[in-house]
């Protein structure tokens, strides 16, 4: 009977260290998967759900610095964000200063799914120029301009400014502006 009750004893030590080797390497498994994630990865799944984003220069919203709205859709470098108030803003990834609202889960790491996820911000932009849309930009210390994007190179964008709400016609507009991309903070096209 001593046998069986040592035989047990030392099966059972076996199976909890067994059991905590597992738990382990479930853990460093995890750590070391979780250092292959991108933003992107843990943005994609909050896709049609509101977020909230600390935003750099200073977003002229309610909240200053503060980006709330439903994430529309994401790119390589950039988010797009539906306000409570209709407006949409492209976020350059870069300006992201941090984000609040996310649901727990991401997506697996480099795995972009749609198109979409693949287009980069002069993509984006390209698009915008080609709505002939009204938009605000607001640069990265802070200032904003108001016109519709004309053109967007490999690394600018060219903004003839006009006064928000007019349309964009010759006597609107008071000057071209050409803004390198990485001065661009963010970008709300206007209802």
């Amino acid at each position: 009977m001593r046998w069986e009750a040592l035989f047990a004893d030392l099966e059972a030590q076996w199976e909890a260290a067994e059991a905590a080797e597992l738990t382990a390497e479930v853990a460093e498994r995890a750590r070391r998967e979780a250092g292959y994630l991108r933003l992107a990865d843990r943005l994609r799944p909050a896709v049609g759900h509101p977020v909230r984003l600390d935003v750099s220069a200073g977003y002229p919203g309610p909240e200053r610095g503060t980006l709330a709205g439903r994430l529309v859709a994401l790119g390589a470098d950039w988010l797009l964000v539906a306000e409570a108030t209709g407006a949409e803003t492209l976020v350059p990834l870069r300006s992201v200063l941090g984000v609040r609202g996310l649901p727990g889960e991401s997506a697996p790491p480099g795995h972009e799914g749609r198109v979409g996820a693949r287009l980069d911000l002069r993509y984006a932009l390209r698009g915008l120029a080609r709505d002939r849309s009204g938009c605000q930009v607001v640069l990265a210390d802070g200032r904003t301009v108001t016109g519709t994007v004309d053109r967007v190179g490999a690394d600018f964008l060219e903004l003839a400014e006009h006064p928000p709400g007019e349309y964009r016609r010759p006597r609107a507009v008071r000057e071209g502006r050409l803004i390198p991309l990485p001065a661009v903070a963010l970008l709300r096209r206007l209802p």
